[in-house]
């Protein structure tokens, strides 16, 4: 589709196969400048099932691409986790969640204490049943507090490969040709604003923009109370290994701002234990897509609500509008300041 709409598309397949056998790869649609000194990237998926609400948004500009500048591109990265997208889970094919996998330098090792504490709980060595996870999720909670656990649970750990948010022991297949793509392909970019779509976290049918704590007064200022910085005890969490810091790492020379848009949906006792479900059957089960667990993994990243499926496009896509202007408005020491 992106062909047929002017643009250029590219495809970096991976080795892990979908359902049906068949091959997986993250898409790539570009618009605009092959040279670009600005760029605005939107990307979806990095967590697979989340994919379908930023599929949503990127097909709505497929259908009425914006009018770029001679010097800008677009860029629409489709399903960063293909593997997680076809298969129906948040982690990829080695069971990463890949917005934990971008560690660079960094030793992949470790856990949180917290995780530690509660990995029999979050993780069982079991296929999916009823086991009053709600009583033994609010003692925990009780116990522990809620930001600690919050924290240390979903932050990311490195020494749990069957648990929930493990970022691996390596940079994944995926996200090391996406990494190489961005180095090579934007290499020109002086200015590169990257929306990355997310769900499950907030108020239903609302987004929250978070961002870098030291990006966050000048993004605040130009979109709005919706910014919110990604710390420990803010909305979200701190995470180790995060995407964002590919960016910074393989363009040093560009400005970078980096926004992950996260479209609420369910509360966050209720998403955990779809995803504590799911993985149990992926691990301790068949894994098939015929299940419950699956059925449940998609409702609560991508509710079948008319009302939360236009405010996502709707708000997704006047997100894009203002990172455009942004993008077009003149350079000011703001920006050259940012750069990192």
């Amino acid at each position: 589709m992106a062909e047929k709409t002017g643009g250029r598309l590219e495809s970096l397949v991976i080795d892990a196969k979908g359902p049906g056998n068949e091959d997986l790869s993250i898409d790539i649609g570009w618009f605009g400048a092959e040279n670009p000194r600005r760029a605005l990237l939107v990307s979806s998926g990095i967590h697979g099932v989340e994919c379908f609400a930023g599929s949503a948004i990127q097909l709505q500009l497929l259908d009425n691409i914006p009018q770029l500048s001679s010097n800008c591109a677009l860029v629409l990265v489709h399903a960063l986790n293909p593997f997680g997208m076809a298969w129906l889970r948040r982690f990829n094919e080695n069971n990463v969640d890949l917005n934990r996998n971008f560690l660079g330098d960094e030793n992949y090792a470790g856990a949180p204490e917290a995780y530690a504490k509660v990995d029999p709980f979050l993780n069982p060595r079991s296929g999916p049943s009823s086991d009053f996870f709600l009583l033994k999720a609010t003692w925990l909670v009780l116990r522990y507090g809620y930001t600690t656990l919050k924290q240390g649970v979903a932050g990311g750990q490195y020494e749990y490969p069957r648990g929930l948010f493990f970022g691996g022991k390596h940079l994944e297949q995926g996200p090391e040709k996406y990494q190489s793509f961005v180095g090579q392909r934007l290499s020109s970019v002086e200015r590169i604003v990257v929306v990355d779509i997310h769900t499950g976290l907030g108020r239903s049918g609302e987004d929250t923009l978070l961002v870098e704590p030291e990006q966050y007064a000048q993004l605040r200022a130009i979109f709005g109370a919706r910014v919110a910085p990604a710390v420990e005890g803010g909305p979200a969490y701190r995470v180790s290994g995060a995407m964002g810091r590919l960016f910074t790492r393989v363009l040093p020379k560009a400005g970078t701002w980096f926004l992950a848009q996260e479209f609420g949906t369910y509360p966050p006792l209720k998403i955990l234990h779809a995803l504590r479900e799911e993985n149990r059957w992926h691990h301790y089960g068949a894994g098939t897509l015929d299940h419950p667990a699956k059925r449940r993994l998609k409702e609560v990243f991508g509710p079948d609500d008319e009302r939360w499926r236009r405010a996502v496009l709707e708000r997704g896509g006047a997100l894009v509008k203002q990172a455009l202007e942004f993008l077009g408005s003149s350079p000011s020491e703001s920006w050259k300041d940012n750069k990192s």
